[in-house]
């Protein structure tokens, strides 16, 4: 794992942004999450290329989370803000996967 100042590299093709500040618990659950994404994405989509995950807070309680997966070099985003960590990721990462299967 390769990390410098706000961006964390998971192996080749995974990167975290802004995720340096989270407590260590919460990292690992994240990590956890976005590591299973991405072996879903992987199954649908054998052109998998990479995935970014954004992560900054807006008002000192939301989260506003932005990912970005490249498959066959298009990109699919999606965007939102919530107050929960990992109900936001889970529900970007989920549509970024919809998002790929509709493309399918």
């Amino acid at each position: 794992m390769e990390e410098n100042n706000d961006n964390m590299q998971l192996g080749g093709n995974i990167q975290l942004i802004g995720f340096n500040e989270l407590e260590p618990a919460k990292l690992i659950v994240v990590k956890k999450m976005v590591g299973n994404y991405v072996k879903k994405i992987e199954d649908k989509s054998t052109d998998f290329q990479e995935i970014s995950v954004h992560l900054k807070k807006v008002h000192n309680s939301e989260f506003q989370i932005k990912t970005k997966a490249i498959i066959a070099g298009k990109p699919f985003n999606s965007e939102l803000t919530d107050f929960n960590l990992f109900i936001g990721l889970d529900k970007t990462l989920g549509r970024v996967l919809e998002e790929i299967d509709n493309k399918k």
